[in-house]
């Protein structure tokens, strides 16, 4: 996959879509992953790998670092970082590489425990509000880091030869702070105990490779880890799960163009209260075993709570529901019957696409930067296709998905943030039925 940050789509509306997709592996879990290789010298191979821009960006800086990568296909991989160059750190190439990716944080764990040290300038991501790294550092200091912050170059040190376990309790929960703090801790001297910690299923996954590289970390699934310091960690072999905000997307997709779609492998089991939330609009699921069916539906209606109360859908830690899927929930609500208020309680900037969604006529209140009501249409009036541009990756999917389902065609800018999360997603619904054509 190339750069696309001058390329757009050109998605043609009314799209019906018919047949079965497979979900690429998960992005938020890849990155964790992939960022674990730097606490051993010996061979991981991981399966699964979604074949996306913020991947090759993180493994760029791997390799970069003098990680020995092998790709054996488009999605497995094996990683070998035996000989590491940390004066690469330091360079300017690094320096502009790791500000384009915020996953890039997830190599400070790794880096500081294995080799006493830790270098990163701010790293980016998406435009979604303020993203705080003070969880991170906080609990590297408690391990016994030093910690610096260079804010006229707006980058971070840290220091520490002889990390010491203590019990850590996070002032928030953090999927990412919790993998970094878990990262360090599994090479330090004596026990850690993280309090608070995020229980996400991506943790549940580095917490099972790690624990494959001799790691001996309980509590796995819980708020409450034990991690009992090992001196050295091995080699192993490790699956990615299937991207279960891609899963909501293609149910949300499915809906809005009133498509017939079936995702296979879809890990059922690790997807949390997510099909019951989708189930919430009206949107019928067929589960069985590991595939879940979306019939087309002329009509979804929005259930209201038992006292006939407005829905309301908030975003929370897992086991809540994840607020990578609000802006998919928030569009898919527009062709519903009924109403919803969507409460985005994480981030302030997230819901400010929907200026997008109420031009192609979406009925829209958006209440404060957290909370916005949609006044379903019940089809009754569809969406116009227009030009637009893509704030981030989940919104430029939202926006996708809208564009599809409009009527007249739509234009979509800036769909490299698109691009950071997803692989191949126009070649994938196009082998579907939709139309959608990359220009410059």
């Amino acid at each position: 996959m190339t750069e696309s940050g001058s390329q757009s789509f050109l998605v043609e509306g009314k799209a019906t879509l018919n047949g079965v997709i497979t979900p690429q592996g998960a992005k938020n879990e890849a990155l964790q992953i992939i960022s674990a290789i730097m606490l051993t010298e010996e061979k991981v191979t991981i399966h699964n790998i979604p074949d996306i821009l913020d991947i090759q960006r993180l493994i760029s800086l791997l390799d970069g670092l003098g990680v020995v990568v092998e790709r054996h296909n488009t999605n497995d991989f094996s990683f070998t970082a035996k000989d590491i160059d940390l004066n690469y750190l330091g360079s300017q190439e690094y320096q502009k590489e790791a500000q384009k990716i915020r996953g890039s944080v997830m190599l400070l764990g790794p880096m500081l425990a294995r080799f006493g040290k830790a270098f990163l300038p701010k790293p980016g991501g998406d435009k979604i509000g303020r993203r705080r790294m003070d969880t991170h550092f906080i609990g590297f200091q408690a391990l016994g880091a030093d910690f610096e912050y260079n804010a006229k170059e707006d980058k971070y040190y840290l220091k520490g030869d002889n990390l010491k376990g203590t019990f850590i309790h996070m002032e928030e929960i953090s999927v990412t702070g919790t993998a970094n703090v878990l990262m360090a801790a599994v090479l330090a001297e004596g026990t850690t105990k993280i309090y608070n910690a995020a229980c996400e299923p991506y943790l549940q996954q580095l917490c099972s490779l790690l624990n494959g590289m001799g790691a001996k970390i309980s509590g796995v699934g819980s708020n409450l880890l034990t991690i009992e310091g090992v001196d050295k960690l091995g080699g192993t072999t490790h699956r990615v799960l299937p991207d279960m905000i891609e899963i909501g997307s293609f149910i949300g997709l499915a809906a809005m163009t009133q498509s017939d779609i079936t995702i296979q492998n879809a890990r059922v089991d690790m997807l949390g209260i997510i099909p019951k939330t989708f189930e919430k609009l009206g949107i019928k699921l067929n589960i069985k075993d590991d595939n879940i069916h979306i019939p087309a539906q002329d009509s979804y209606e929005i259930q209201n709570f038992i006292d006939g109360s407005i829905l309301t859908v908030y975003d929370a830690p897992w086991p809540g529901f994840t607020p990578d899927l609000i802006s998919i929930l928030l569009v898919t609500a527009i062709q519903a019957k009924g109403s919803v208020l969507i409460h985005q309680k994480m981030f302030e900037s997230r819901l400010f696409f929907v200026d997008k969604l109420i031009d192609m006529g979406a009925q829209i209140i958006l209440c404060d930067p957290h909370r916005a009501t949609v006044i379903g249409l019940d089809r009754k009036y569809p969406l116009r296709g227009i030009k637009m541009s893509s704030p981030d990756i989940r919104a430029g999917v939202s926006l996708l998905i809208a564009a599809l389902s409009a009527t007249g065609n739509s234009v979509i800018d800036n769909i490299a943030q698109i691009d950071r999360g997803y692989q191949d997603i126009d070649g994938r619904l196009n082998a579907l039925g939709a139309n959608i054509k990359r220009i410059n």
